[in-house]
């Protein structure tokens, strides 16, 4: 195969991917971001730098918003929101924090492939990415791609979609985000 037929292929996971998402827990998700004083967003490996993303435009819009163990990261507090992402939703570091944001009465989101999951059942919100675990597991979700990949992209993609549902909500356009674009680049 070639690798223009491979990304074509790559489109075709995402979108079956997509359309198996729960609107009704992504709703639940934006909701609860718009209610929340600050967003706090954590994940691993490359979940986490899609998570990153996520906080790069939730930033964009006005939003309190800040990746879990940066230097410039304040506390948690009981109004604000811990959004993970992790695919087994069983990462050590990311069970800890859920455990830490649920004894200061803090929202957790989880975003994942399994929500029956440690993290999954300590979270207020789950979003099932219907994708095939990185190991291990038979999935019934097929990939062609390695590891984690759908996974993570898909994770990109509902990142992307939940920062234009809270654009939609909030009345923003991009123009005014651009505004709050980084300027010492």
């Amino acid at each position: 195969m070639t690798t223009v037929k491979y990304a074509s292929e790559i489109v075709k996971e995402l979108n079956r991917t997509i359309d198996l998402i729960a609107e009704d827990e992504a709703e639940k998700l934006v909701e609860r971001i718009l209610e929340s004083k600050k967003v706090f967003v954590a994940g691993a490996g490359r979940s986490g730098f899609m998570a990153k993303s996520f906080v790069m435009r939730l930033m964009h819009m006005g939003i309190d918003a800040f990746v879990v163990g940066e230097t410039v990261t304040p506390s948690l507090e009981e109004d604000d929101i811990l959004v993970i992402a992790s695919g087994s939703g069983e990462t050590k570091s990311l069970v800890s924090m859920a455990e830490k944001a649920k004894t200061i009465n803090a929202s957790v989101a989880v975003v994942t492939i399994s929500p029956e999951s440690t993290i999954g059942k300590l979270s207020d919100v789950a979003i099932k990415i219907p994708a095939k675990p990185k190991a291990g597991a038979d999935s019934d979700y097929k990939t062609i791609q390695p590891m984690g990949s759908l996974f993570e992209q898909t994770l990109l993609l509902f990142f992307d979609a939940v920062i234009l549902r809270i654009m939609s909500k909030k009345g923003l356009e991009s123009g005014v985000m651009y505004g709050r674009h980084a300027n010492l680049e």
